[in-house]
């Protein structure tokens, strides 16, 4: 394989943002502004969240055409990665009370941190080839989640006991904590991948230029047709990412629910699910470039029907456990596959603006509708009832992407 020290530089930003997305977002800064600066009122993380994701949604196309155009793909990264990484180290000074500091920061952070994967990704046909799509994309999750385990377990070792009176200052130092992980493990990208050459540079009208090319894009795929697989591969990606991030978001929440899990419990849990998270993105990484991504996402939206399936049927926390460890295997097998059947069929030298609709206008928005249809049928009924409703989700997206057509590739050895 070409461009290992590319390929490895690449990766470590996966390593770094992941303490972003593990510790402000998923475990430690939610429960805190929520429970603690919002004083038990957790529709204002609700409105955190789904604010962030409409900016980032909306930002990204246009942001990514600008990217191509001017050729400032690694620019535009730095920015959007500094402001994350400085407004999750702010958050060291939200304390009770502070909703507004604490929502004004977090959705800055937010949108750094989920418009920034948009020039991330689109780095990936840069640095290898297609045949290595699927192993690459792989290996950029499976080191995310080694990140992800690493950073929760410092975190987990600085932390004293809930009724200590200093908790809430070490849980403030883990904000600082995982900024600075962000910004040293993010380096490598900035300082040994070189921005892509273009045979066209645009220099003035930029913003301009940003908007209308993204929507024209738009029209082109949706309206004009002119990518009949993007558009199905974009929809089915909607669809079954909407299903994975409610998971993401509901899991802690269905484990103290319906199981009676304690913070600690939840805690290892995460840890737990890292494991199996990491193997999975590294081994249907290497399945996709033997079969393809569209097969392979496909054997793991099964295995997402089988995990909500017993979700379900879940009665004690070892079964939980098992669903677990059996969804973590999915998780980063399903979001690096979709990357790189991403990158497949994109055309060469629009990857900035085409990952800006993947990333951020389908990927984003599909926060805002899953976790309403899982509150929604969680209230009517139960959040068992709940997560087995989102296998309509999976069972949608299973049938739209087979009728997505990708380019012919050769299974290769390595």
């Amino acid at each position: 394989m070409k461009n290992k020290g590319k390929i490895f530089a690449w990766t470590l930003f996966d390593f770094a943002d992941r303490a972003f997305s593990v510790i402000i977002v998923t475990v430690v800064f939610s429960k805190y502004f929520s429970n603690y600066v919002a004083g038990g009122r957790n529709w204002l993380w609700g409105l955190a969240v789904s604010t962030s994701m409409i900016f980032a949604a909306i930002l990204s196309p246009p942001m990514g055409a600008i990217a191509d155009a001017s050729r400032n793909r690694k620019r535009f990264l730095l920015i959007l990665t500094l402001i994350s990484i400085i407004c999750t180290a702010l958050m060291f000074f939200v304390q009770k009370g502070d909703i507004l500091l604490g929502l004004i920061l977090f959705v800055l952070a937010n949108i750094g941190f989920e418009a920034g994967l948009v020039f991330y990704d689109a780095y990936l046909p840069d640095i290898t080839e297609k045949k290595n799509f699927g192993r690459v994309s792989g290996y950029g999750f499976a080191m995310g989640y080694v990140g992800a385990c690493l950073v929760l377990l410092i975190v987990m070792l600085m932390l004293p006991a809930t009724n200590s009176p200093e908790y809430y200052f070490y849980i403030r130092l883990s904000f600082v904590v995982a900024a600075a992980f962000f910004f040293i493990f993010s380096l490598p990208i900035f300082l040994f991948l070189s921005e892509p050459q273009r045979e066209i540079v645009v220099k003035t009208g930029l913003i301009k230029k940003g908007i209308t090319e993204s929507f024209g894009t738009l029209k082109d795929i949706f309206l004009h047709h002119k990518y009949p697989s993007m558009a199905r591969f974009l929809f089915a990606f909607f669809l079954y990412n909407d299903a994975i991030i409610t998971i993401i978001a509901f899991a802690s929440i269905f484990a103290a629910n319906t199981l009676k899990m304690t913070d600690a419990q939840i805690v290892y849990f995460f840890v737990i699910v890292q494991s199996t998270a990491f193997a999975g993105s590294v081994i249907f990484g290497i399945i996709s470039d033997h079969i393809g991504p569209k097969k392979t996402i496909t054997i793991t939206l099964v295995i997402w029907l089988i995990v909500v399936a017993g979700a379900f049927l879940v009665q004690n926390i070892i079964q939980f456990y098992i669903v677990g460890l059996v969804a973590g295997i999915s998780i980063g097998s399903s979001q690096s596959c979709s990357r790189s059947l991403m990158a497949l069929i994109t055309p060469k030298e629009r990857e900035a603006e085409f990952f800006g609709f993947f990333d951020g206008l389908f990927g984003k928005s599909s926060a805002i509708f899953g976790p309403l249809f899982y509150g929604i049928i969680a209230d009517i009924f139960n959040d068992r009832f709940a997560a087995l409703a989102l296998s309509l989700f999976f069972i949608a997206g299973l049938i739209i992407i087979q009728k997505v057509k990708i380019p012919h590739f050769k299974s290769v050895n390595i």
